[in-house]
């Protein structure tokens, strides 16, 4: 029956790793994966309803831990490194083509998959034309449902920033930026040190999946935010309305 199938939620983390993220906000980054392996082995029932995977992006975007269950002893973290520039294009255009890939692999494998979720951690502007990076954002979130055109596995989109990351450009990119299931934006607070900020976005990624895997669990769907009451310090979270 296929309202027996186990059901899947792909959480997806595209990271910075331009220049200007050298240092401590670097090792910070470096913590995420291991923070999110530590968090779900604590949680083993929750684990088994998310999958998890790391994308970095500089001058190019690579996949870093491809799509999995973070649990399986086969799974190894690989540590980021420094890349040039920020390219915003590269990074939307290497997500879109594994959501694609691991969507198709997951329903091969007898899985009912939810929308992919997407936290996506910059901390200055892309470096790519302005019309390159739009067209491979529109790629990866336009559909229309009535003509079938576009992608039909878009992902929820959720855009946070540190340090030098412009809020009206990243508030552009929430998705869907309004409706019953609308994302937000999660920005560093003025005064934040941007190393303590990528820290605080860990926490929210972290509770995001295990709020979402205790939805599942419970038979409910798809991906939960953390209200904003819950957000750690120095943290703030936004709608696209806040930056029109």
């Amino acid at each position: 029956m296929e309202s027996e199938k186990a059901k899947i939620l792909p959480f997806y983390v595209l990271i910075d790793v331009s220049a200007s993220m050298s240092g401590r906000k670097l090792d910070e980054a470096n913590q995420i994966m291991p923070q999110v392996v530590d968090a779900l082995a604590e949680a083993p029932i929750l684990a088994d309803k998310v999958r998890f995977c790391v994308i970095d992006f500089g001058s190019d975007a690579q996949v870093r831990l491809p799509l999995c269950d973070v649990l399986d002893q086969h799974s190894s973290l690989p540590p980021l490194t420094i890349r040039g520039a920020t390219s915003y294009a590269a990074a939307f255009r290497l997500l879109r083509s594994e959501i694609e890939i691991n969507v198709k692999q997951l329903k091969a494998d007898g899985y009912l998959v939810h929308r992919p979720a997407v936290f996506f951690i910059s901390d200055g502007e892309p470096t790519d034309p302005e019309h390159e990076w739009r067209t491979a954002f529109q790629e990866l979130t336009g559909y229309d449902k009535a003509s079938g055109q576009g992608f039909s596995t878009y992902p929820n989109f959720v855009p946070c920033g540190v340090d030098q990351a412009n809020p009206r450009t990243l508030a552009t990119l929430i998705h869907p930026a309004s409706g019953p299931k609308q994302m937000q934006m999660y920005l560093m607070e003025q005064g934040q040190n941007p190393a303590d900020a990528i820290a605080a976005i860990a926490e929210i990624l972290i509770s995001s999946m295990l709020a979402s895997g205790q939805s599942m669990a419970q038979g409910s769907s798809g991906m939960i935010l953390p209200a904003k009451q819950d957000l750690p310090p120095g943290i703030s979270a936004h709608s696209s309305d806040d930056f029109v």
